[in-house]
């Protein structure tokens, strides 16, 4: 069980044999790497569900290989285009997941250095295509870890700003609290060879260019976003998880954002968040328990909005109206901004 989604194993992986399972999207949500929220966001495990069923049936498509099976309904595997009725269940290869072991708040990443493949690589890929307001960018830089050079900027970094080019980021995926690296860092830890790394820096772009265009399409701006990769039995790349989401990406309208950033504002402006912020200072392993208090929940209309707004952003990337008498983005978007400004 996950913060936001469960996996249900049904046949375990081996190094040899990718195992198979299914991810039973739910309506949680996480923000701040705080594990399930008071609330929960009513049709939110559909909608993510439909939108990354949309994009793995894309990369399908193009000849990127994913674990992605299909979407369940009647207990069968089908594409998206095929199901009746709200999916909120994927099947999926599974690889395995070797976690690195921490002592004394250093991780030992040795085992992905002799392992041959069918496993997670323990890293997160993020792609940045702008620097919208809140990026973690921005506090990086005020303290000397990356630079506006490094991002391809002439002069300072501002929020809002497009950049030249995408910035790729990476980050650890398995530790307490995900940590930047550089790519040589990343490159070692995850016991890959040049030509690997440079594959997936490559999917990475390619992917984040198909998001892009969708999302281009229904009028909104693709700001950034992460991915998951392992390796097949016989080492070859695969995308994993979960993408092209309003979870894994972050997208704007007219400036208003449109993911879950918008409950991160709502809650940055809490006695909640300040604590949490003051914990991480204090213990980066263990943060949590630092904490006294919990966050409160959303206000109900702002719980509504968010939900209506997962829905309809899944109906315009399909073109299919799996939910009717859902407002469009702009009237959702409009009512939201009276929350958050």
């Amino acid at each position: 069980m996950g913060s936001v989604k469960d996996l249900e194993v049904l046949r375990e992986p081996t190094p040899e044999r990718m195992g198979l399972g299914r991810f039973h999207f739910s309506d949680r949500y996480s923000v701040f790497d705080w594990g399930e929220m008071p609330d929960h966001i009513p049709l939110k495990g559909a909608a993510i569900t439909i939108m990354s069923a949309h994009f793995f049936e894309r990369l399908q498509d193009e000849g990127i290989r994913t674990h992605y099976r299909g979407v369940v309904e009647d207990n069968t595997c089908k594409r998206l285009s095929e199901v009746r009725e709200l999916p909120s269940v994927m099947e999926i290869d599974l690889v395995r997941v070797l976690k690195p072991v921490e002592r004394g708040g250093v991780y030992d990443y040795s085992p992905y250095r002799t392992e041959r493949g069918n496993f997670l690589i323990p890293l997160e890929v993020i792609y940045r295509n702008s620097l919208p307001a809140g990026s973690s960018v921005f506090k990086r830089i005020e303290k000397g870890e990356i630079t506006s050079a490094d991002l391809g900027i002439d002069g300072e970094a501002v929020p809002g700003m497009s950049l030249p080019v995408p910035f790729l980021d990476v980050s650890t995926k398995l530790e307490i609290t995900d940590r930047y690296l550089s790519w040589e860092e990343a490159e070692k830890i995850a016991g890959l060879n040049r030509e690997e790394l440079e594959k997936i820096r490559e999917y990475t772009l390619r992917i984040n260019g198909i998001i892009t265009a969708e999302f281009t399409a229904m009028g909104l701006r693709n700001e950034d976003g992460k991915f998951e990769f392992g390796f097949s039995p016989e080492r070859e790349l695969l995308v994993l998880d979960v993408l092209g989401t309003l979870d894994e990406c972050r997208f704007t309208y007219e400036g208003m954002p449109v993911s879950k950033e918008i409950a991160r504002i709502y809650y940055r402006k809490t006695p909640w968040f300040r604590e949490v912020e003051e914990a991480k200072k204090r213990d980066r392993m263990n943060w949590k328990s630092l904490v006294s208090r919990g966050p409160d929940p959303l206000p109900p209309r702002l719980r509504e909005l968010i939900s209506q707004l997962y829905i309809s952003s899944a109906n315009a990337l399909t073109g299919r109206q799996w939910v009717k008498g859902i407002p469009p983005l702009r009237t959702i978007l409009e009512e939201i901004r009276e929350y958050i400004k």
